[in-house]
């Protein structure tokens, strides 16, 4: 009997089960590949860039030497001539609408409270250094790096280096490099992997280390960054990507379908899934899922997917459905029901919630502004997307006068001899005892 293409539930009860075990088994790597991992970083730590030469031999089958570690200004300037202007002016677009938004949200952050003698005052400053690790080797991922590094830059980031596996004959791939050189990246390394991660946060001889290590990546460099994170800060452990299709009997089963298709393709261990109140939309998106898989590319990919990590899940009430989204916690979470916005409000827990039948995934993972860098595995209960917040500290500045001081004196005595601690207060009353 041959595995069914996509599991279905008709109650939450099982996919609350589910859910809970992936998130367990899926949120940290197990005890022996944590200790492989472990064992790249002592490496890279121990030997710099012997090791990741070794590595890079070892996993990409790339032969490299500490002088073309880092990519020349020579090869990224040659990378304009392999890529068409189509090409230039969409990566060139992304960049744009992804800066336009940072921007904006940058200018929230200032905050100012005046009054009694006392100025408070909050101002951004920029982290002094940042690693974005972009996946890489035979794939390309430009987007990612215009995720990762365009908030660094609008944040003020002196100094952003980027780390991204090599192809097979020792080039990065030509539109990662544009893209570098559009976001004006500082240092680009062809490096991949745990022990990517490792010179990001430790150093080697030519790559010295970062303040905060940002970007995805699969299980070694998720695993990694959590190992590192004692030493050096991270954005995220984000994971496979999720996406998960709220739905009511309003919304088209070919675009459902297509939706979770577009998530599914970026790895066998993608998540894709759909919570609906509606009978017919279950049978009809797995109608659809059937139909389209055999004729579409990467059809062998999507179908693992959706075999060891597709849902659907048929609740009874609109309500019950977006109380197991909100346990869920989905990277992306879509809302195709009758009236999105209201449904949306009473959404807690997700990484990007996406309104309406056009709002598709697969156009925020390039076009419309939103960072696609987002929390999976359950985190977004506790974490937000990748922003220029993400890039900067909140330094609060304060300015107290003589007559401010006076009128906070007296609680300033109650407070310091209530905690026992007598000197705060002789520090302030010493201001006004002439000697």
């Amino acid at each position: 009997m041959s595995k069914p293409l996509i599991r279905v539930w008709k109650s939450s009860a099982p996919a609350r089960r589910w859910m809970e075990k992936r998130r367990k088994t899926g949120r940290v790597g197990t005890k022996k590949l944590e200790t492989y991992v472990r064992s790249i970083l002592r490496e890279v730590k121990e030997k710099g860039d012997a090791a990741l030469i070794e590595f890079t031999k070892k996993f990409d089958h790339v032969d490299l030497s500490p002088k073309n570690l880092r990519v020349s200004q020579e090869e990224i300037k040659r990378a304009y001539e392999t890529v068409n202007e189509e090409q230039i002016s969409a990566l060139r677009f992304m960049k744009e609408r992804v800066e336009s938004l940072e921007k904006r949200l940058l200018e929230q952050v200032t905050v100012q409270l005046e009054g009694d003698g006392v100025r408070v005052y909050g101002s951004p400053r920029p982290i002094q250094s940042v690693g974005c690790y972009v996946p890489g080797g035979e794939a390309a991922y430009p987007s990612t790096l215009i995720m990762t590094a365009v908030p660094a830059k609008v944040a003020g980031v002196p100094r952003v280096a980027v780390c991204t596996p090599p192809k097979g004959d020792s080039q990065v791939n030509s539109l990662t490099l544009v893209a570098a050189d559009l976001c004006k990246v500082d240092e680009v390394y062809r490096v991949g992997g745990a022990q990517a991660i490792a010179a990001l946060a430790y150093g080697t001889e030519t790559l010295k280390p970062v303040r905060k290590i940002v970007g995805p990546g699969n299980r070694y460099v998720t695993v990694a960054k959590l190992l590192v994170s004692r030493d050096v800060a991270i954005d995220m452990p984000a994971g496979p990507s999720e996406i998960l299709v709220l739905a009511d009997g309003t919304a088209d089963a070919r675009i459902v379908a297509l939706d979770m298709i577009s998530q599914a393709e970026h790895s066998i261990d993608s998540i894709p899934g759909l919570i609906t109140t509606s009978v017919k939309l279950v049978e009809g998106v797995t109608a659809e899922l059937r139909r389209q898989i055999p004729a579409i590319p990467r059809g062998g990919i999507v179908a693992e997917a959706l075999q060891r990590n597709g849902f659907i899940v048929l609740c009874q009430t609109m309500d019950e459905a977006v109380e197991l989204a909100n346990a869920f916690a989905p990277e992306h979470l879509e809302i195709v029901t009758e009236n999105s916005r209201r449904v949306a409000e009473k959404v807690t827990s997700a990484g990007l919630v996406l309104l309406g039948p056009s709002t598709p995934v697969a156009a925020s993972d390039y076009c419309l502004g939103t960072n696609h860098v987002l929390p999976t595995g359950g985190f977004g209960h506790t974490l937000s997307g990748l922003s220029v917040l993400d890039f900067v500290r909140r330094v609060n500045f304060v300015e107290c006068s003589l007559e401010g001081l006076q009128r906070l004196r007296y609680n300033v005595r109650v407070l310091a001899e209530t905690e026992g601690l007598p000197n705060h207060s002789l520090a302030v009353e010493g201001r006004f005892r002439i000697e």
